[in-house]
């Protein structure tokens, strides 16, 4: 049996690696105005904050079109391999992969796996990575799957938002009662739900130097207690200088921990917001 593996551009998987591991990727669509654009054909990150300042109405994204994902498939199938591991961004923020569930059962050319990151940004760039070089040394699908669900038991997260008024509109926040925080100056700390994947506001704190540091608290408990290396991202939204003074500062408080700067692109951009910011961890699979 040979896999192939397939994701979404919210995996935020540079050109090399989408190479080196041969990843096929759907793009996601953003519409912005009446405009549809293709998050990592025709879209920049930077340009879309820019857009975003200057919408007129509240920007959405859509699934992947259906067409060009049984094309991405068929494509995989004439090129020998008989089965597809596609990993996708958390089914609470997107339909997508309940519809490729859905679809898989009519996909003749050859065997189609759907699997629910649960997750999404850069945390499932790694996953997706990782079932890759599984792939790559003849893995199966279940093989790969059981990797998978174990390293997404070591993934956490805590996003920092300037408002939630993105979150709320969108419908991603699961307790919107949350979004009076932002009214009152206040920080709310979000994650993904470790039981429901769901976004979730789980904590409130006056001032960005203390959401800040409650976030430290948080990876450095969960560092404390990890029997392997953990990979911390610090994650942004179009704030790149921000992103790398909270590196540096992270580097000084944690100096035996690989540390990296990635960021949120427009998918997740049009749910955070400009300014968003958060650190996520990972066991780290090149340990």
């Amino acid at each position: 049996m040979s896999v192939a593996i397939v994701t979404d551009s919210s995996a935020y998987l540079s050109p090399d690696e989408i190479e080196k591991y041969h990843i096929k990727v759907l793009s996601i669509p953003v519409i912005i105005d009446g405009t549809v654009y293709q998050e990592g054909i025709d879209l920049p990150t930077d340009t879309f904050y820019e857009k975003l300042r200057t919408a007129k109405t509240f920007p959405s994204t859509s699934q992947p079109a259906l067409g060009d994902t049984l094309k991405v498939y068929e494509d995989l199938a004439n090129e020998g391999y008989d089965t597809v591991l596609s990993i996708h961004l958390s089914s609470t923020i997107s339909g997508f992969f309940n519809t490729l569930t859905t679809m898989a059962p009519e996909i003749h050319a050859l065997r189609v796996i759907p699997y629910d990151s649960g997750i999404t940004i850069r945390l499932m760039g790694y996953l997706v990575i990782e079932a890759a070089i599984m792939a790559r040394r003849g893995a199966t699908v279940e093989e790969i799957t059981t990797k998978l669900d174990q390293l997404k038991q070591t993934m956490n997260e805590v996003f920092i938002v300037n408002d939630l008024q993105n979150l709320v509109r969108g419908g991603r926040l699961s307790n919107t009662s949350a979004f009076v925080g932002s009214m009152l100056k206040i920080k709310p700390l979000l994650t993904f739900d470790a039981q429901t994947n769901q976004i979730t506001a789980f904590e409130k704190v006056r001032a960005l130097r203390k959401a800040y540091h409650r976030a430290e608290e948080i990876f450095a408990a969960d560092l404390a207690k990890s029997t392997q290396p953990l990979r911390l991202l610090v994650v942004h939204a179009n704030d790149e200088p921000a992103a790398q003074a909270w590196a540096d500062e992270l580097t000084e408080k944690f100096p035996n921990v690989t540390i990296e700067i990635t960021y949120f692109g427009p998918v997740i951009g049009v749910h955070l917001g400009e300014k968003a910011i958060a650190i996520a961890w990972m066991a780290d699979i090149f340990a």
